[in-house]
């Protein structure tokens, strides 16, 4: 088993769609970014990468390539999956924090577990998702930014095999 912590802000910006756990919230401003922004898929990904030791999402998806410009951010974790595959891991579990001052987040949760789970090929029940308030302090707190941060368990192929070994 291997653990990866990830963890990314972006600044907030009024005339932008705001994007979190790929689910799009009423707010009047968005996250700034050349994806769709989208901090809490971007925190994932680099913990999972990180885990495998494979980089990060500028090394795997750079902000100079215009392929990537407004991309779904779940497209690109979707991509992570397959890699982290291929590198034979996969995902045990995946535990997640947003710190945002505003919007209230508690009732798009349910769909963000439910996407990432999605993108990831996992059970839902393996991803935690929460959200806190920064209480007005700090650049999450004066609406400047939204912050997430992440971990991930990862486990190799040989693990899941013993696994299957003893499975009655």
């Amino acid at each position: 088993m291997r653990i990866g912590y990830g963890e990314d802000t972006h600044l907030l910006r009024e005339g932008r769609a705001l994007i979190i756990g790929g689910v799009e919230i009423p707010h009047p401003m968005g996250l700034l970014g050349h994806s769709d922004a989208d901090v809490l898929v971007h925190a994932v990904m680099d913990a999972i990468l990180g885990a495998a030791a494979l980089g990060d999402i500028g090394t795997h998806f750079s902000d100079s390539d215009p392929q990537y410009k407004g991309i779904s951010s779940i497209k690109l974790l979707t991509r992570v999956s397959e890699i982290l595959s291929q590198n034979g891991y996969r995902i045990g579990n995946i535990d997640s924090t947003i710190i945002a001052q505003e919007p209230r987040l508690s009732s798009y949760i349910p769909q963000m577990r439910k996407n990432i789970a999605d993108a990831l090929q996992i059970n839902t029940n393996a991803v935690s998702v929460k959200a806190t308030t920064p209480e007005g302090t700090g650049p999450e707190g004066r609406l400047e930014c939204i912050t997430a941060r992440s971990v991930v368990l990862i486990e190799t192929g040989a693990l899941w095999n013993i696994g299957a070994l003893f499975a009655v």
